[in-house]
């Protein structure tokens, strides 16, 4: 009974982790460490060359992201950028860079939402089928 229940419901699933989702680590990672680089810590430790960093910056220029992204290229994962409009440094890290086109911080980030939603779909397609 467990085992059709988990078969007819279970959906496909690929791994992925929210680097801001470990309150634990984190505050024990900034309250010993350089607070700036407890996301760049955690990509060290989890990341793998196959995998993709999304960076999200509404400016484009936060060091936490920047330093991740510095990790992830180090260890040859790809790096999605979603910034606003302005030129900024994370494009320079990433394979891909999608601008908003907004510089105001509300409507960045207000358009940052459909974007990662669509993204999300695309790949459930790419790697699930509609």
């Amino acid at each position: 009974e467990l085992g059709t229940i988990l078969a007819e419901n279970l959906q496909g699933a690929m791994p992925a982790i929210a680097l801001d989702g470990h309150p634990g680590l984190t505050t024990a990672y900034m309250n010993d460490c350089e607070p700036l680089l407890c996301f760049a810590q955690q990509v060290n430790g989890f990341g793998n060359a196959e995998d993709v960093l999304l960076g999200i910056s509404t400016s484009g220029n936060s060091k936490n992201v920047l330093f991740a992204a510095t990790v992830a290229k180090a260890k040859g994962m790809k790096v999605i950028g979603l910034t606003g409009q302005k030129e900024n440094k994370l494009e320079k890290f990433a394979d891909a860079c999608i601008h908003v086109p907004e510089t105001e911080t509300y409507m960045i980030q207000e358009l940052h939402l459909p974007v990662y939603h669509a993204l999300c779909l695309m790949l459930e397609d790419h790697f699930f089928g509609a």
